[in-house]
Formats: C-alpha cells, sequence, structure tokens
C-alpha cells in the first residue's frame, strides 16, 4: 500500500499541499482529480521522491519510502521524459535495464508491452517520429516495463484517441491485477468513473473526498429518484405524480412519443424524501406494473462539483 500522511510543501507563499492524507491500496486504481493547481502533480513528485516535503511522511507497506523503495515505482510524468531520438524498444530495454533486469527479461517485458499497447509495428521508430498518441502509449510502457512495485501516472490518457484510451485501461487493469497500488490523476472524469476502484478529490491543496468510488456517488446521490411506467398506465402516473404532495419532478419525459406513435414508456425523475418516494412507488403499483424505480446515481461530474463547490 502507497500511502501519504499529513504531507505539506510550500512554494514561497503559495501552501501547494496542506496536510494531505491518502491510502492507494494494493491492486486498485486509485483516481486522483482535481482541478488545474490543485496540487496532484505536486503529492504525485512528492510520492516518487522526486519533490521533497516540508512535513509529513509518504509510506509504502508500512515503511517510510526511501530512495531505494521508490526507484521500485514506476513513474509517468505529464510532460514526457522519454529520448526523442532513441528507438522505442531500444529505449524500453535500456529503462528496464536501469531498473536492474537482466537483458533477457527486459526484452521479453518490452515486447510485451509494445504488443498489448499497439506499438509492435513501430517498435524500431524514433519517439520523435511517433504521433503524439503513441508516444503516450511510448511513455505507459516505460513506466511499466521494469514490473514495478508501484505505479503513480500523471495524465496518463492526455491525448488518446478513444480506442487507445480502451487498451491503456486493459493494461492498467492486469497490471492492478497483481496487486500494486495505481495511482493516476486525469481530467478525463468519465474515463475515472469507468476504471477507477478508489476515488482522491484535491481541491487547493487539500484532500475533500476519497473512498471507493461507487461509495463516493451513493454518498452524493442525494434525494433524487427515477420511476419508470409502461405506456398503458403513463397517463395515468403522469397524473399521480403530479397530485403527489411533497414530490418535485426534475423531468417527465414521455420516451418514444411524437409523430402519432404512443409512448413506449413514462420516465420521471423526482426529487423527494425515502418515505414519499416508496409512498409514490406504492402508488404507482396501485396502476400497473412499475418497469423501474430506484434513486439516480450522480455522474462522477457532478460529484465533483459538489465536492470542491
Amino acid at each position: 500500500m502507497l500511502e501519504l500522511e499529513a504531507v505539506s510543501r510550500a512554494f514561497g507563499s503559495l501552501q501547494a499541499l496542506d496536510k494531505v492524507s491518502f491510502k492507494v491500496q494494493p491492486g486498485r486504481l486509485t483516481g486522483f482529480v482535481g482541478a488545474n493547481g490543485a496540487g496532484k502533480t505536486t503529492a504525485m513528485r512528492i510520492a516518487m521522491g522526486v519533490l521533497s516535503l516540508d512535513s509529513g511522511q509518504v509510506l509504502f507497506d508500512g515503511q517510510p519510502t526511501t530512495p531505494q523503495i521508490a526507484a521500485r515505482f514506476g513513474y509517468m510524468p505529464e510532460e514526457r521524459g522519454l529520448y526523442p531520438k532513441m528507438g522505442v524498444r531500444e529505449q524500453l530495454v535500456f529503462f528496464a535495464r536501469l531498473h536492474g533486469l537482466d537483458l533477457g527479461r527486459a526484452q521479453r517485458n518490452a515486447d510485451d508491452l509494445l504488443e498489448r499497447l499497439g506499438l509492435t509495428a513501430r517498435a524500431a521508430d524514433k519517439v520523435e517520429k511517433l504521433s503524439l498518441g503513441n508516444q503516450q502509449r511510448a511513455q505507459i510502457a516505460a513506466a511499466l516495463v521494469h514490473d514495478p512495485a508501484a505505479l503513480i501516472l500523471d495524465e496518463p490518457f492526455s491525448g488518446l484517441d478513444p480506442m487507445a484510451v480502451e487498451t491503456v485501461m486493459g493494461v492498467l487493469r492486469d497490471f492492478a491485477g497483481r496487486g500494486a497500488p495505481i495511482l493516476f490523476s486525469s481530467h478525463q472524469l468519465d474515463v475515472v468513473e469507468r476504471i477507477t476502484d478508489d476515488l482522491v478529490v484535491i481541491a487547493a491543496g487539500q484532500i475533500k473526498a476519497s473512498g471507493a468510488t461507487e461509495a463516493l456517488r451513493e454518498r452524493y446521490a442525494g434525494s433524487r429518484y427515477r420511476l419508470v411506467l409502461p405506456a398503458a398506465t403513463a397517463s395515468a402516473g403522469e397524473a399521480l405524480i403530479a397530485a403527489s404532495p411533497g414530490v418535485s419532478a426534475v423531468s417527465v419525459e414521455r420516451v418514444g412519443a411524437g409523430g402519432g406513435q404512443t409512448a413506449s414508456c413514462l420516465r420521471v425523475n423526482f426529487d423527494a424524501t425515502a418515505e414519499l418516494a416508496q409512498r409514490l412507488l406504492a402508488e404507482s403499483l396501485t396502476l400497473g406494473p412499475v418497469e423501474e424505480f430506484g434513486r439516480v446515481i450522480p455522474p462522477l461530474s457532478e460529484v465533483f462539483k459538489e465536492v470542491i463547490a
């Protein structure tokens, strides 16, 4: 497990991190999100030992992180750090060897990552000849090639097309499956929502929320519910909702209506207390079957806005 405990860091009068604490669990993908300047990159550089801290500590498996321990980590900076005039495969083997792998294992790891990241055909190309998306894939391969004990990635999905995003997500999931903790930052909240097990939200150098991603979404779900009724009871259901005291309809949609066609169903999003929502469900069931009923779990983008507000 990778852990930051009360980490603080200032740059002159700017307090970049203020007693930042969070954990990255083994075998889990932890998304690190925040606005520009929130402190994500500073925290990740401190975790890697690239940047010193003013107070607090970084732990790995319960022990203070030393340069020797940090050398076992994989790190991908937001600014690409590969040698532009060096071949991709040659470079991956070089980095693996720097981390102590023998030549055979270094070559096998490099070839495996090149294949899985769709770069085999470009293995001999110089990095400067690659597209920005392929450079990003090569940078990710460089962070993984030595089988790191932990992985820290700063904006790994930047510049990738949707297919490349899927490829990289698959590689990261597989790596997490080996038991390593993975921390990555991203502004692409839709990607973060799809891939993360855990989430850390930072704003102005302070942690605003952390925990399992789905649990955080549930926590900020609030009092919004969705009720879907079949076409046969759509009109009666709409009247029932309109007449229900304490229920505030947010949106009412007759799905499939228009052009002379009968609505296939009535979909209503509404705000209410749990007790009122259950009462509305019971009353709706007296009209006939209910196709869907439950709380509306907000997307991560809405949770993020609420947390940092």
